[in-house]
């Protein structure tokens, strides 16, 4: 029997299936959704179910033809999930209980309807992890020394440009005004939309396995080099225009520019990596 077989054959215990999921996560996803909308750093959430439903129908074809074979230790990785989502409950850990959905959701397929199926929807689900906002401390690990790692990178341009300029930390000191390179200009939330992106940029592209990889690690030094551009720029403005070229409008529009830079870069070395024999490693 068929997927596409199975699912109509057993709709309604499929349906009653999603139902006790929804029911489980009830609480759960609506406060994940709410920190999309209210964290700049993960506003991306709202796209990846998106992209990785298109992963999905991109599939789809397959995914209907492929035998159906329940695979009975998937039964396992689901109670993994669920427990998973208890620890994270009585620890009140919302990355466990949140990404604990995931590991649901495999383990489902695999004991509903087989191996098979759960290879074709590996990456779909896998996916579905960039919507799981990482928890505060692995956050602030990462962002802080690269907060240090763009401020010198500036420093060091910015004297090179003639700018007398010094640095305490993570706080650039001008002439007329002090600059603070904020967790916003360390490139971490450039860093985690944009790897989001590539991701889904690679596997749209028609190339091999090491060229997705090396497209998505380039993800990484894009963001920073573009933020610590972000920071160079406002450096050389406030040396002419004080703390103004800092704030307001200026700053939000330099975060919108320097985000686009990096996509652009990222489509410009996809189109490089993606020439000549496309399924070439």
């Amino acid at each position: 029997m068929t997927v596409a077989e199975c699912l109509k054959h057993h709709r309604v215990q499929f349906l009653l299936v999603l139902l006790i999921l929804a029911a489980v996560y009830w609480s759960v996803v609506p406060e994940m959704v709410q920190q999309w909308y209210e964290d700049e750093n993960y506003s991306h959430g709202f796209v990846v179910p998106l992209i990785a439903g298109y992963f999905a129908y991109e599939r789809r074809k397959d995914l209907a033809s492929v035998l159906a074979e329940p695979w009975w230790p998937g039964l396992l990785l689901v109670v993994a999930g669920l427990m998973q989502l208890v620890v994270g409950w009585l620890g009140t850990e919302f990355f466990t209980m949140r990404s604990s959905l995931v590991v649901t959701l495999c383990g489902m397929t695999l004991f509903l309807l087989g191996k098979r199926l759960f290879r074709l929807m590996l990456l779909p689900l896998a996916y579905l992890l960039f919507m799981v906002p990482l928890p505060y401390i692995i956050y602030d690990m990462v962002a802080f020394p690269l907060k240090l790692f763009v401020t010198r990178v500036s420093i060091a341009t910015l004297k090179l440009m003639g700018v007398v300029v010094m640095r305490e930390g993570n706080i650039i000191m001008l002439p007329f005004t002090t600059l603070e390179v904020a967790d916003a200009c360390s490139g971490i939330r450039s860093l985690i939309s944009l790897l989001a992106l590539a991701v889904a940029y690679a596997f749209f592209l028609e190339m091999g396995q090491l060229r997705r990889g090396l497209l998505i690690l380039a993800a990484i030094p894009i963001a920073i080099s573009a933020n610590a551009l972000r920071v160079i720029g406002t450096g050389v403005l406030a040396q002419y225009w004080g703390a103004r070229a800092a704030e307001g409008f200026f700053h939000e529009f330099a975060g919108l520019a320097v985000f686009v830079v990096a996509i652009a870069l990222m489509i410009g070395l996809g189109s490089l990596l993606s020439r000549g024999k496309g399924g070439a490693a």
